[in-house]
């Protein structure tokens, strides 16, 4: 499915892998395709980044009124790397009606659960999940000799994606905010077991501690391929970039 069919596109993948400014960039440079999606604005118990704003990023709420949503109709609800997040279903309809096409950007929890509710378990879709490591990477760091400890890698890997973001947003960090950044580090690896749910799977170096999505306007490196790889799909062209991913890759 492209962007210009009815349905919804969905961008998963672990926190600060990219996506946020892999978004921003298809809005810069690919802005035909970026106009056909309305972004979903869920509901988020954590409080807004630095540039972040409630009602477009996230509708930042406290933990008790998001979880209030839970067993109402028409709401998803889910603890998502220690924050409770929800989606009103009904976005999904008002984009459908006005003939776009509904846009998830955020942890992979989601969208999986989307699959499997009635009310969106059947709406048309294309699913892109980007990933830190490539197919070829985890086939080579998973082999016997290498003894490698996988989930440990893909948290150490994480980890310093999100200390360098961080720090770059707040300067000094809390130990709430550490709390945090492992958090996420850990749960990484858990998102990373779901990519073979997704359509496509595009590996991704550059997360969005890196420089080269906006530092020199264009972006450069993998920023670069992640975004023509995404707009390909978008378009319905082929999509050399793009990985499928097997159940068992990640044990």
């Amino acid at each position: 499915m492209c962007a210009a069919q009815q349905g919804m596109v969905i961008l998963g993948g672990p926190s600060c892998v990219g996506k946020g400014p892999l978004y921003e960039a298809l809005c810069r440079f690919y802005p035909q395709l970026a106009q056909r999606l309305q972004k979903l604005v869920l509901f988020n118990s954590r409080p807004p980044r630095p540039g972040e704003v409630d009602g477009v990023d996230y509708h930042f709420r406290s933990r008790e009124d998001i979880e209030a949503l839970r067993g109402r109709p028409g709401y998803v609800v889910l603890e998502v790397r220690g924050d409770v997040q929800a989606l009103d279903l009904e976005q999904v309809r008002q984009v459908l009606q006005q003939g776009r096409s509904p846009f998830f950007e955020g942890n992979p929890f989601v969208p999986v659960q989307l699959w499997q509710h009635p009310e969106t378990r059947d709406l048309p879709r294309v699913s892109v999940f980007l990933s830190p490591l490539s197919r070829e990477e985890i086939l080579e760091l998973t082999a016997p000799e290498r003894r490698v400890n996988l989930q440990d890698f893909v948290a150490e890997v994480m980890r310093r994606k999100l200390l360098r973001r961080t720090q770059r947003q707040k300067g000094l960090l809390s130990l709430k905010e550490l709390s945090d950044i492992e958090t996420r580090a850990q749960s990484a690896y858990r998102e990373m077991q779901l990519a073979w749910q997704f359509d496509y799977v595009i590996p991704n170096h550059d997360g969005e501690d890196s420089e080269n999505w906006q530092q020199f306007y264009y972006p450069l490196g993998d920023a670069r391929r992640a975004l023509a790889t995404f707009a390909a799909i978008l378009s319905g062209e082929p999509a050399p970039g793009a990985e499928q991913w097997e159940a068992h890759l990640l044990p």
